[in-house]
């Protein structure tokens, strides 16, 4: 302090007979750490002294005399900020330092940089007297020195993972909390929360502790959230540890100058602020903050807001009557009219109803936002037996009113139709919400399960059976499902650029109902329908899939388990009221996800954690499709089958393959293959060879995994080569120059090279052929390759695929051609279903030495049969009806699928589902022998859930019927079919 003094005096900025006022306010009076004072040198104490006293004299000379200082300082390791403002309120209009070193510090912190932050509110105003209610809040960033900055994930110990300065400071009571409190963040994937009196003080002290990254923008919403109760803070932490916890330590009191008639008791408001952190760390900074943080609307009211805010982007009808003349004008069973209109319906869409122009019009209705939470919490805010009251948020603010009411409002509220068309969407969302996890005590996302049925039937006209609409601070995401029995994969969509993400955020519900919709077709051969989710980052969170993907998991599992827990999970509002079961599989980025899934949904308590996700590994009982090939072994029956029709010698078939050896289904085609390729296209270019290229050096990098761009070019002959994306001005045998490596990668598979006969797409971008470039494979009318078996999902466009059977191609498409993967993951299901936890681990759990049980080989090799026998079923009734028919075999398979789902569906419903004998005779021809064996008929259907062998029952009636009798047979042909298994059954 003299050193400090004496500096002042020297620079004599401040007159002599103030400087030891100054110095003594500044060390005593603003309630300042003395950590602050050992950190920083005496030029900065001294600096930060002066300009606070600049800052008193200016605010001084105002005209208006208020009381207002801003002083800040960042520094690569440190910061301080230094503000007047009133206790208890949120001000918009000011400097904002919360926000600021929240997104600059503690949002950017990260294993290898964190940073801790402390601020001290000062018990008297800038003059020191009472007139002003302002006072001054300082605010200190340090980065953190932790005593293992490498600590794993699990570990706990707070002299391990904490920083030095955390420990040289905290008190044995400090630390005690602080140890109980990341004891259970460690295990718990939302918040901990807890509270505690301050002994000889009015003060309560709120703790919250999360995993870092999880909820960007906390540190400053829990401003906004305890001055909307008239509550102010003293003091305020952030404490960073190693093992990836933020711990958020609140010192908390009732702002003095505000009226205290407006607001409840501190105990209650604490209580209530304790109840709606849980909300806050789902959406920490909602589009609307601005509204609460005024004091407008409620945290629920603005939160609600910014979830029907995503609503409304998704599910506006903004086609209007050109479209539906042009459904009407088109063929709507014709698969390539479906596409044309698919294409059409993504340019109608027109940019009227931005995500900007939404918000636009929700924000500037605040008392319907009001209105319409009302009638959404008076049905889903409620107490089940056994909970007690104040475990339940308050009631909504506003009267609640009939929808008919609630329309009427809307009607004479708004200025035009725009307006009126947004805000009564959310009576559509309020209506199809059949439940929600909204006011769960703890949750980590915001999830609804909505009735499909408001969906328009002229753009959806595949009815959707449920939809799942999840919404967290990093992400937004669907999961659909054509049947209640259903199973698809979950995929994490990421955006390169902002342009991007409103492209994708544009798109995202028609991908992922086009994408269900495919799984549907696919999956006709097993229980369980089509679905599908898909999850879109955010664009400001990119690197957080992992995150994002617990959060979507979680939050859908808050909707499929009863709750069991009092405080921390609550009955909910149930309108759907049927168990629901959802079975999910890996995806675009997600695959290094699934077993996090499978062990989560153990240990919330599922019953079904066994089945939840399919791609697991094999530690889990899953059984991965690349190491044993499936999705190529029904690829390769295909294939197989036209060689066999033909009576082609399969070595003498000079063959093209995109996709490589590095992939799963590329590698796994080279391996199983017998042909003589000619061309291999991949992610590193393209290899050629006329004379063949060399089998076994194939062989040597799809065992490997790797490229083309390391096939030894010595094995290749004379009139061989290879381009790789990044070469240029390359001269092949032939004398052509290539230009550009990539475009000849990417445009390949168009030349009429005259060295294909058989293609097979087993890897590329989707829409690689379409209807603007098939006409590159079509000459004088014929197709240039005689032979395509689509393994690549969506590579040709349904079009383009006309076009070249139209041209003679025998084509097989995607959707009956590689559904060996889905085969395999419905009987990875089955086996999940089948055992009971302890018969799963023996005899489906690869144990820590790396060896399958004998069971599981042998039930992989029974799945692998199953695929291929399968795969042959339904080729053979392709080719059949092609050959009565001369449908192009493209259609037939849409056709097919679409016959058997159908018919699936209604024998589910029928009465044959209640003759006991049929019944099992069904069951014991679907499950598999070694099950049967293993466990049994009667413990397999005591076990697995009775829709699930619904489903199981239908199906494969349905399928072994129309691949024998055909798509169209004739009316007595069913009937031909069931008194055959009838009598079987006597």
């Amino acid at each position: 302090m003299f050193k400090v003094k004496g500096k002042i005096e020297e620079a004599a900025w401040i007159p002599d007979p103030m400087i030891d006022e100054q110095i003594n306010w500044f060390y005593n009076e603003l309630g300042i750490d003395d950590v602050y004072f050992q950190l920083e040198n005496v030029d900065a104490i001294v600096s930060h002294v002066t300009s606070l006293y600049a800052a008193k004299i200016a605010a001084f000379a105002r005209k208006d005399k208020r009381d207002e200082i801003r002083l800040d300082m960042e520094a690569a390791d440190h910061a301080i900020y230094i503000d007047t403002s009133e206790p208890g309120i949120s001000n918009i209009s000011g400097p904002r330092y919360e926000h600021r070193l929240e997104k600059k510090y503690l949002d950017a912190s990260t294993q290898n940089s964190s940073y801790r932050v402390e601020t001290f509110r000062s018990p008297t105003n800038l003059s020191g007297t009472t007139a002003s209610k302002s006072t001054m809040r300082c605010y200190f960033v340090y980065q953190c020195m932790f005593v293992d900055p490498k600590a794993g994930p699990t570990e706990t110990r707070l002299e391990v993972i904490a920083d030095r300065m955390f420990l040289a400071k905290a008190t044995k009571n400090t630390k005690q909390i602080y140890q109980e409190i990341i004891d259970l963040a460690v295990s718990r994937n939302g918040p901990v929360i807890e509270v505690f009196d301050i002994e000889g003080s009015k003060e309560k002290r709120l703790v919250v502790a999360f995993r870092r990254k999880t909820a960007s923008g906390m540190f400053s919403a829990l401003s906004d959230l305890y001055h909307y109760y008239g509550v102010t803070s003293s003091r305020k932490y952030v404490e960073q540890f190693s093992n990836g916890i933020t711990v958020i330590c609140l010192y908390l009191k009732p702002a003095a100058n505000l009226e205290s008639k407006k607001f409840p008791p501190l105990e209650d408001s604490i209580h209530q602020i304790t109840k709606e952190i849980s909300l806050l760390y789902c959406i920490p900074q909602n589009k609307f903050q601005a509204l609460f943080a005024s004091g407008r609307l409620s945290l629920q009211e603005t939160i609600y807001g910014h979830c029907l805010w995503v609503f409304v982007q998704h599910f506006l009808n903004r086609l209007g009557s050109d479209y539906a003349s042009l459904v009407s004008a088109l063929d709507k069973d014709s698969s390539a009219h479906v596409e044309i209109l698919s294409n059409i319906k993504r340019r109608l869409r027109t940019e009227t109803f931005t995500a900007g122009y939404i918000f636009e019009i929700i924000e500037s209705h605040p008392e319907l936002i009001r209105t319409l939470y009302a009638s959404f919490a008076n049905i889903h805010l409620t107490l089940g037996p056994g909970y007690a009251e104040d475990w339940v948020p308050p009631a909504p603010s506003a009267e609640v009113l009939s929808d008919k009411q609630i329309g009427d409002l809307i009607t004479k509220t708004v200025d035009n139709e725009h307006e009126e068309v947004v805000m009564n969407a959310f009576r559509i969302f309020n209506k199809a919400l059949l439940k929600t996890n909204f006011y769960t005590p703890t949750k980590v996302a915001l999830s609804f399960r909505l009735d499909p049925a408001f969906l328009p039937e002229i753009e959806y006209p595949q009815p959707l059976y449920g939809m799942f609409l999840v919404i967290s601070s990093e992400s937004r995401g669907f999961h659909l499902r054509f049947r209640d029995i259903a199973r698809g994969g979950i995929r994490i969509v990421k955006s390169r650029n902002k342009e991007a993400y409103s492209i994708n955020a544009r798109s995202m519900f028609d991908e992922n109902y086009g994408l269900a919709n495919t799984q549907q077709r696919k999956n006709k051969d097993i229980p369980e329908g089509g679905s599908k989710g898909v999850i879109l980052l955010d664009a400001a969170h990119q690197s957080k899939g992992s995150v994002a993907f617990e959060k979507y998991i979680d939050s859908i599992m808050d909707l499929l388990l009863p709750a069991a827990s009092p405080g921390i999970k609550n009955p909910i509002v149930d309108l759907y009221g049927k168990q629901e079961i959802l079975f999910m599989g890996p995806d675009e980025n997600t695959a290094d996800l699934v077993d996090w899934a499978t062990e989560h949904a153990r240990k919330r308590g599922a019953l079904w954690w066994k089945s939840f996700f399919t791609g697991k590994s094999p530690k889990l009982g899953g059984i991965p499709h690349d190491a044993y090939g499936m999705t190529t072994l029904s690829v390769r029956e295909f294939v197989k089958g036209i060689y066999r029709k033909l009576e082609l010698d399969p070595s003498k078939v000079r063959k093209m393959q995109t996709g490589g050896p590095d992939g799963d289904l590329g590698s796994n085609e080279i391996l199983l293959s017998n042909e003589k390729y000619t061309a291999v296209v991949d992610g590193s270019g393209v290899l050629v060879d006329p004379n063949g290229i060399d089998r076994n050096e194939l062989i040597r990098l799809a065992k490997k995994r790797v490229m083309i761009s390391q096939f030894d070019l010595t094995k290749l002959s004379k009139d061989g080569y290879r381009v790789l994306v990044d070469e240029n001005n390359v001269k092949l045998p032939s004398g052509e120059l290539i230009n550009n490596g990539t475009l000849f990668r990417n445009t390949f598979h168009l030349r009429d090279s005259g060295l294909t006969d058989s293609f097979v797409p087993c890897g590329g971008r989707p829409e690689s052929i379409d209807l603007s470039s098939v006409g590159k494979l079509i000459k004088n009318n014929k197709s240039t390759i005689p032979y395509i078996v689509e393994g690549a999902n969506l590579f040709i466009t349904q079009d383009a695929k006309l076009r070249l059977e139209a041209a003679g191609c025998i084509l097989f498409k995607d959707a009956s051609a590689n559904k060996g993967g889905v085969t395999s993951s419905s009987l990875e299901v089955l086996a999940s279903l089948s055992f009971d936890d302890e018969g799963f681990v023996q005899n489906m759990c690869v144990g820590a030495d790396g060896n399958p049980p004998e069971f599981y080989q042998a039930y992989v090799k029974a799945v692998q049969e199953k695929i291929k026998d399968n795969a042959r079923l339904e080729f053979e009734a392709i080719w059949r009806e092609h050959e009565l028919t001369k449908i192009p075999r493209s259609t037939l398979s849409d056709t097919l699928s679409v016959a058997i789902t159908k018919l699936d569906e209604e024998l589910q419903k029928t009465d044959l589902w209640k003759n006991e004998k049929l019944r099992r005779s069904v069951l014991a021809d679907a499950l598999p022998k070694l099950l049967l064996d293993k466990i049994g008929l009667d413990l397999i259907i005591e076990r697995v859930p009775d829709n699930y062998l619904r489903a199981i029952f239908g199906s494969y009636l349905a399928s072994r019927f129309v691949y024998e009798f055909g798509s169209q047979p004739s009316q007595f042909a069913f009937f031909d079919f069931m008194s055959q298994r009838m009598e079987s059954v006597q």
